[in-house]
């Protein structure tokens, strides 16, 4: 295991403010994945969501020296990504929302999880954007509560108000009624 990855996102900061283009390096191969995959939820485009990774970490480089982190490293850029991806899908018109989330670039699933996924897009699809914003980075990106609030720039009640609204509408249609069910 290499010394970066043993290293939390505060220490590989604190060595990248200090000028380690490897800290850099590292933090870039810890989120990329992520970055791309949040992207391609915005643009729906492959090629898109790379180009936002780049434009991204450009973004991000440029804090430093003197990047200070107060939250986790995707409450950051997560803010970053959904503008650039904005941005690139208006650029192209065709900015349509957050997109399917089970879009994530995913390798070709079996018939019944093509089903499933298809099934979960259109119930996505069916939520008011803001709710399905938060949903996905609640269950999907696995921010915590405070992080989504940070990261939207919306109140903590509203954060909890949609993430409620949302559960209650799938709990309630009966394509997801059964995953709510004990």
């Amino acid at each position: 295991m290499a010394e970066a990855d043993r290293q939390s996102d505060e220490q590989l900061i604190a060595c990248a403010n200090s000028g380690d283009a490897e800290a850099f390096e590292a933090l870039y191969a810890r989120y990329r994945d992520w970055v791309v995959g949040l992207a391609y939820r915005f643009t729906r485009n492959r090629d898109d969501a790379l180009d936002v990774l780049q434009e991204t970490f450009i973004y991000f480089f440029g804090k430093f020296p003197g990047f200070e982190l107060t939250a986790q490293l995707k409450t950051f850029l997560y803010p970053a990504v959904k503008n650039l991806s904005i941005r690139r899908r208006r650029k192209a018109g065709r900015f349509t929302g957050l997109g399917d989330a089970e879009e994530a670039i995913p390798a070709k699933p079996s018939e019944n999880a093509e089903a499933a996924r298809s099934e979960l897009a259109a119930l996505l699809e069916s939520l008011p954007e803001g709710e399905r914003e938060v949903l996905l980075l609640r269950f999907v990106d696995g921010l915590k509560l405070e992080e989504i609030s940070q990261a939207l720039e919306i109140p903590l009640g509203t954060v909890k108000s949609r993430l409620h609204n949302a559960l209650g509408r799938l709990r309630d249609d009966p394509g997801t009624r059964k995953y709510f069910e004990p």
